[in-house]
């Protein structure tokens, strides 16, 4: 779908993924980054919502600063199903034509968005951890790691629009609840037809327990740098003297020290705890981009030059495993 700016494509486009809606936040926290965005490009944030009986969700993000609301609301969009999504938004996309369009790096955005932008025929920048407009071209800047993490690449779509990106949950900060916003609601005619080639017979919600990582205040996270899986597990204990959780990075999941579910960065999870504290790990960026939103940082690192000192607030050089060592042998005497 090839485009210049002067073609009429206009505005920043956020889809509105509710399902989990106050565990999952990705949806308002691109509200708050679109609205920066809109701003430089003088245009409108618009909240996409498809489902059924989605308006408490249309009114909750009016308040949390969207302009427009764009309603498609049918019995049978009570549940998802990625081919119907992709052909009714692909519809709107062609109607309306928006010049950005973001949506959560979640399991659902990794499904619907790679679909999305194959049929537009444009560009989709995966995993961003910052967005910005060119001040020259005004084009969407979309900044994702590279190269198995170990650089930071400036992606841009010149020639195709929507110019497309998905985020990881917690990289950006949402915007305070405001009661009295007001947007404007809009409900475009498009064919909802469905025809699936795979049917939903029966679903039921996940009884995992509440809370975890993304709410621990203070979280512990250990990479390959421990040396064994029984060093690893020290994490744990210390988790359990001090009132955290634990995290690990993506060669700890391979090699099988904890589950997967543990996983923070690019493809895991981002937390924002008052406290994170990071034991023999390097500091690639693919681990790097799902601990930024923590207040304080802790590094321990044998390697004086890693690059996770780089945004620690406070690091220690040493051998991971004696030092975590050493702190359970004090917490222990203490509590």
């Amino acid at each position: 779908m090839k485009t210049m700016k002067d073609e009429g494509w206009k505005g920043v486009w956020v889809f509105g993924d509710y399902r989990n809606y106050f565990k999952n936040r990705v949806t308002l926290q691109l509200i708050a980054k679109g609205k920066e965005l809109a701003a430089q490009l003088e245009t409108e944030v618009t909240v996409l919502v498809l489902g059924s009986q989605v308006h408490p969700y249309a009114m909750e993000y009016t308040a949390h600063g969207a302009d427009v609301i764009m309603v498609v609301d049918h019995p049978s969009l009570e549940n998802y199903q990625v081919e119907t999504y992709v052909r009714i938004v692909s519809q709107l996309v062609e109607s309306f034509k928006p010049e950005i369009f973001l949506a959560g790096a979640t399991a659902f955005g990794r499904e619907f968005f790679p679909r999305l932008a194959k049929r537009l025929k444009t560009g989709l920048s995966a995993d961003c951890v910052a967005l910005e407009i060119d001040t020259e071209t005004g084009l969407l800047i979309q900044t994702t790691p590279a190269f198995g993490g170990e650089l930071l690449a400036d992606i841009l779509t010149p020639k195709h629009r929507p110019q497309m990106a998905t985020v990881h949950p917690g990289v950006f900060e949402e915007r305070s609840h405001d009661p009295q916003a007001t947007a404007r609601m809009v409900y475009p005619e498009v064919d909802i037809h469905a025809e699936e080639r795979v049917q939903l017979i029966r679903s039921k919600p996940d009884q995992s327990p509440k809370g975890g990582l993304e709410e621990a205040e203070l979280v512990l996270v250990g990479g390959k740098g421990l040396g064994s899986k029984e060093n690893f597990h020290m994490l744990f204990e210390l988790a359990r003297l001090l009132g955290g959780d634990v995290g690990a990075t993506r060669p700890v999941i391979l090699s099988g020290w904890t589950e997967e579910n543990r996983l923070l960065g690019q493809t895991g999870k981002s937390v924002k705890p008052r406290v994170l504290i990071t034991a023999g790990t390097s500091g690639a960026v693919q681990y790097t981009t799902g601990i930024q939103g923590a207040e304080t940082v802790i590094a321990i690192n044998r390697d004086p030059h890693a690059p996770i000192f780089k945004m620690a607030d406070l690091g220690l050089v040493g051998d991971a495993k004696t030092v975590l060592s050493l702190v359970l042998e004090k917490l222990r005497k203490r509590l």
